[in-house]
């Protein structure tokens, strides 16, 4: 489908919605403002044009090194200078460059003395590598994935940045590593590019390259360099077996250089022979990217033998990191079986109404009242006297009761339950009021051995509130305490992993537990590299906590990172599948859309405008439905409406649709005037949008249009018009000329 048929579909689905009816004034409306168009138009525009949609579909043609330590061998090796680039989304000058000024044969001609590396934090795709272990390269830059200019940014911020995260920036760095200049807040490009000349020119010539026609194979598979990584993967994708085999024995051999990209094809290819091979290879690497490559492997099936083989692994490569050595206890705890929680139990699918701290605070109040009065008249029965110390406790604990007021009744709790304990009641119970009392004072240590006893003597089938609070606390004391001895690089029990896998198990079906539990858990697993048990953990989450946005927003993370979108399992298909199921929660339609929209940005980033507003399109579709199907969604279906015509608006206007940039600006401002200032997943707000647009109005002398949109911009709160704090207007720096 061509761009101009598909931007005409989404319009006719815009007018299908309703949301044609969001549109202001008519263009030319003498309503609009009489003011000069271009007066809220952005003035670095013209600096700093925007990139079009032709611009964005260039290769980037500089080429970056793939981690600090290949550039400073490289620049070892050819002996020339590094050069450090900084980039961020939304930013208009990083957007000029990257959409630009990256693509542009001169500009990489400046470049290419140096050895160049690019750091920036934001993700353009979903995931590194596809399911067959190749490289997804970073659609803004090129020659890198994104995991690699996120994981290099800070390093360099550490070493070069002096607490300053600033874009665009370029600093050239010595062979010593040492800095020779350092170039940010500059006006135009040509300050930056006379500093690149400029230091080039005042060098001796390095020492010519090899050709690469001069060299085999099997050299290119030994350097560290991007270029020769590139053909060496590529020789092995289009290899024959026997080609294949003796690059993977080459990278196997080269210790001393990182090849984990090639043994990671091998490993997740078909070749059953090389997957031995490259096993061998990877069970003997030391490299910070081995062990993320035994990481990933470690989350696909396979047999105990070879999962036990990658940790003991791991276990090897202990002293290179405390992260490895908390990963190694994970992998250890998981598979080990509580001797602290209980098992086999039995709880009733849904909660009874009484259950849980959500119920009225009069009632609880009630409850405290009745339990007062019979331990008035039964002072020595021992349940009567527990039950009064339950039900102070709920209510100290209550959200709606005065904190002042809580800590006195925490205090009544604690000293009432000592009395039911020594007049016989039963102790797990007891113990559980003693120990929330203590957490909740403040009390962490006692907490948490009153927590181990409470859990220790536990029915397995415990229903009440207090059983799943106790759980609770001792998940989470277990998760406090290996994340301090994790920051404190200090090895821990792998039992306490056991313990918290194994109590948030039980939270998973308990009657009380919550959706904050289940989030709990896959975070915890997932932070440490458990990534295939995290995954089992939020879907049966979402089986019953289908309302939960916090469980929904990992489900989308974990889809984008696992699938493509165009898959038959796929982000949008997946959720267009939940929507046809018979019991669809009434939130589902939102989260839908949601999901289109977050899809129509991943298109974005990998330039592909045409899928992109269709997913836009798709997202106004489904919010339109969830404010149908679940009123209460209506203020925040409104809010991501206005956000998708206005990134629709953005699309357009990079295809040189102006007049359709606009009418979607329009439609963005009437929909949601506030969300206005909004930056969506591109960091780009529909202000900044305008901005742009309004700039190539007046460069093109179309004043109807301008004055539309100036009215409307005109018509929105004046703090909304303010640029987000990102776009500082600081001098240039001269320090962009400081040498050694």
């Amino acid at each position: 489908m061509s761009m101009t048929a598909a931007l005409d579909i989404a319009r006719r689905i815009a007018r299908l919605t309703g949301v044609v009816g969001l549109a202001v004034l008519p263009l030319g409306s003498p309503a609009a403002s009489a003011q000069d168009p271009g007066s809220l138009a952005d003035p670095r525009a013209a600096m700093w044009p925007a990139p079009s949609e032709d611009d964005w579909a260039r290769p980037c043609l500089v080429t970056w090194q793939r981690t600090w330590e290949d550039a400073l061998e490289v620049a070892r090796r050819s002996d020339r200078p590094l050069l450090i680039c900084v980039n961020m989304d939304g930013e208009i000058a990083s957007e000029h460059y990257a959409g630009i000024r990256y693509r542009q044969a001169e500009t990489a001609a400046l470049y290419r003395p140096y050895v160049t590396v690019i750091a920036s934090v934001y993700r353009h795709t979903p995931r590194d590598h596809d399911r067959w272990g190749r490289r997804i390269l970073c659609p803004r830059f090129g020659s890198v994935t994104c995991g690699e200019h996120i994981t290099i940014e800070p390093l360099l911020y550490e070493r070069y940045f002096e607490g300053k995260r600033i874009a665009p920036r370029h600093i050239a760095v010595e062979l010593d590593r040492t800095e020779i200049y350092d170039v940010y807040y500059a006006f135009d490009t040509d300050s930056v590019f006379d500093t690149l000349r400029e230091t080039i020119a005042g060098r001796p010539a390095p020492a010519p390259e090899v050709p690469l026609g001069d060299m085999s194979l099997v050299e290119r598979a030994s350097s560290p360099d991007v270029t020769d990584r590139i053909a060496t993967e590529r020789a092995f994708a289009g290899g024959d077996a026997i080609l294949r085999r003796r690059l993977i024995e080459t990278a196997v051999v080269n210790t001393d250089l990182d090849e984990t990209d090639l043994l990671r094809l091998a490993l997740f290819g078909d070749d059953l022979e090389l997957k031995r091979i490259a096993m061998r290879g990877l069970l003997e690497a030391s490299s910070p990217r081995a062990i993320e490559l035994i990481a990933d492997v470690l989350r696909t099936s396979m047999g105990a033998e070879d999962r036990d083989a990658l940790v003991s692994a791991l276990e090897r490569l202990v002293d290179a990191s405390g992260r490895v050595r908390d990963l190694v206890a994970v992998y250890r705890g998981l598979d080990g079986k509580s001797t602290l929680v209980p098992t086999g139990a039995s709880y009733p699918a849904v909660p009874g109404p009484e259950h849980g701290l959500e119920y009225r605070h009069h009632a609880v109040v009630g409850r405290l009242e009745v339990r007062a009065s019979e331990q008035i008249a039964r002072p020595a029965d021992p349940l009567t006297v527990l039950e009064f110390a339950e039900s102070l406790l709920a209510l100290a604990l209550h959200p709606d009761t005065d904190t002042a007021l809580g800590a006195l009744m925490l205090r009544d709790a604690r000293r009432v339950v000592a009395e039911a304990e020594a007049l016989g009641a039963s102790p797990w119970r007891s113990t559980a009021v003693a120990a929330l009392c203590a957490w909740y004072e403040g009390a962490r240590e006692q907490a948490r051995a009153l927590a181990e006893e409470t859990v220790a003597l536990m029915p397995a089938d415990a229903q009440s509130w207090n059983s799943m609070a106790v759980l609770s606390l001792l998940a989470e004391v277990r998760r406090l305490a290996i994340r301090d001895a994790a920051r404190a690089r200090e090895a821990w029990p792998r039992e306490w992993l056991t313990d918290v896998h194994a109590a948030h198990d039980l939270l998973a079906q308990h009657p009380h537990g919550t959706d904050a539990h289940v989030v709990a858990h896959h975070d915890f697993l997932l932070s440490f590299g458990a990534s295939g048990h995290a995954a089992r953990v939020l879907e049966r989450g979402l089986e019953r906590f289908q309302d939960s946005s916090e469980l929904h927003r990992r489900f989308r993370d974990r889809l984008l990172a696992e699938r493509r979108l165009d898959d038959v399992d796929g982000l949008e298909a997946v959720y267009e599948g939940l929507l046809r199921e018979e019991d669809a929660h009434p939130s589902l339609p939102w989260y839908a859309g949601y999901a289109s929209f977050v899809a129509a940005e991943v298109y974005r980033r990998a330039g592909d405008p045409t899928e992109s507003l269709g997913a836009y399109a798709r997202a106004i579709a489904h919010f339109q439905a969830g404010i149908v199907s679940a009123p209460a969604s209506r203020d925040s279906a409104d809010h991501y409406i206005a956000l998708a015509l206005a990134a629709r608006a953005r699309v357009t206007f990079e295809h040189g649709d102006l007049e359709g940039a606009v009418w979607d600006l329009l439609a963005s401002f009437r929909c949601k005037p506030e969300a206005a200032a909004f930056l969506d997943g591109m960091n780009i707000s529909p202000v900044a949008t305008a901005r742009i647009v309004l700039a190539r109005l007046a460069a093109v002398d179309r004043p109807d249009l301008a004055a539309s949109l100036e009215a409307a911009l005109g018509a929105l709160d004046p703090a909304l018009l303010l640029p987000p704090e990102f776009e500082s207007d600081g001098a240039p720096s001269l320090r962009s000329r400081r040498r050694r």
